[in-house]
């Protein structure tokens, strides 16, 4: 193998074999509905699907001459070990399960460049001082638990993961036995810090940003912080017909948490720029025509990219919701499901994209995630970077996500070139 040089600036990904292993690819767990097109794509995690597509990549891995891995907490990987003894570790990946119906590009581009990059630096003879792995984690999109194998890889796991988690009334222990994972395995996944160099990531922006601003590449400076909520209101119950409709009269939940969701997307649609709300489920009780209802519980999530201003952001929500109860005369409860705080992506990781889009000669620009990914979960234990490629029309989780082919090759060659950056 050789020292790195000024030939490795020339080095390039290889397209057709790149753009062969996409194609193969989203033919796995593709089907049509409601005559999308193209197909939508069905590879859930730990399905037959998913399953069939982590063969397909560990058959890639191995003839590419790289080492096939796999963790207890099912993380699959190729591995190309440095010649320098006690060399630590940089990850390069991301996931192929998809969501119900989605799209062909979200993690897969991820995981097929870093396959790639690998390849092109493997056939280059090119030595690096770290070992480099190529990471298909176990359910990035949450099919069971989201981001489950970055959770494993960084200690994080919680027997709450596994055990209370369903889905349509299967339980995720079973999943993850037919898959040939032992549930009580899963916590040796944990890599030490020590170990590792950092992870890199290469995505799809699922955004607009890149798109309107005609900029090839997204270099990520920070991924928003997230809490998740259940909020109920509780109000009476009562005959809707001869209960009079005086605000006094009627103690409506529905009507409360309805007056409590439009006030909070007013407030932060006014007043955080960097920040989102959204209420994605509703279930109201009794549920019948002619009953006021006694009881709303409505899904709450907020998005910011500064930690000290989500925690702003949630607490004056909050206070809205209870000035409604007040106002309509019930009772609110807010419980707290997840919290995942907003990470900033390491310098030295954002300097190394910058250089490689010079290098590769390709437009960039600064920007946060406002999307959840791996590399949020991994920046708790490790130095961490993120690569943006333009999303078409900003849409993702859709058969009708797209990508430009040649966006796909300036990411994948920005990801070769961070890569050896961070090797100099």
């Amino acid at each position: 193998m050789q020292p790195l040089d000024s030939t490795a600036t020339q080095l390039r990904v290889n397209t057709l074999r790149l753009r062969a292993d996409f194609e193969q690819l989203s033919k796995i767990g593709a089907h049509t509905t409601h005559n999308s097109t193209p197909p939508a794509i069905n590879r859930l995690a730990l399905s037959p699907e998913d399953l069939r597509a982590r063969a397909w990549f560990a058959e890639r891995v191995e003839e590419a001459g790289i080492l096939v891995r796999d963790d207890d907490a099912g993380n699959l990987s190729g591995f190309l070990p440095s010649e320098k003894k006690g060399a630590q570790t940089l990850l390069v990946g991301s996931h192929l399960d998809s969501i119900p119906d989605g799209g062909r590009y979200i993690g897969t581009v991820g995981v097929l460049a870093a396959l790639e990059c690998a390849r092109t630096i493997h056939e280059a003879a090119v030595k690096l001082p770290f070992d480099l792995e190529v990471m298909d984690f176990t359910d990035g999109e949450g099919c069971w638990q989201s981001l489950f194998g970055a959770l494993g890889v960084a200690g994080l796991l919680q027997p709450i993961h596994i055990n209370d988690v369903h889905n349509d009334n299967a339980p995720f222990r079973a999943a993850l036995v037919r898959a040939g994972i032992n549930p009580n395995d899963v916590y040796n996944s944990k890599r030490h810090p020590s170990t590792l160099l950092g992870y890199l990531e290469l995505h799809i922006e699922q955004s607009y940003r890149l798109e309107q601003s005609g900029v090839s590449i997204g270099i990520v400076e920070a991924i928003v912080g997230r809490s998740t909520y259940h909020v109920n209101f509780f109000g009476q119950a009562a005959h809707a017909g001869t209960t009079n409709m005086s605000l006094g009269a009627r103690k409506d939940a529905l009507q409360g948490a309805s007056a409590f969701i439009t006030r909070a997307h007013e407030f932060v649609r006014a007043n955080y720029d960097e920040g989102t709300l959204n209420f994605g489920d509703i279930t109201v009780q009794p549920g019948k025509f002619n009953m006021i209802p006694a009881r709303c519980k409505l899904t709450m999530e907020c998005r910011h990219t500064s930690e000290d201003m989500l925690a702003e952001m949630e607490a004056a929500i909050l206070a809205l919701g209870q000035e409604c109860a007040e106002i309509f005369d019930l009772t609110m409860q807010p419980t707290r499901l997840i919290h995942m705080p907003a990470a900033v992506m390491a310098q030295p990781f954002v300097e190394a994209a910058e250089r490689a889009c010079e290098i590769v000669g390709v437009s960039h620009m600064r920007l946060s995630s406002f999307a959840g990914h791996e590399a949020q979960i991994m920046s708790t234990i490790t130095p961490c970077g993120m690569i943006f490629i333009p999303s078409v029309g900003g849409i993702s989780h859709n058969p009708q996500e797209f990508s430009r082919w040649e966006d796909v090759i300036d990411g994948a060659n920005t990801l070769l070139h961070t890569i050896l950056a961070l090797a100099e």
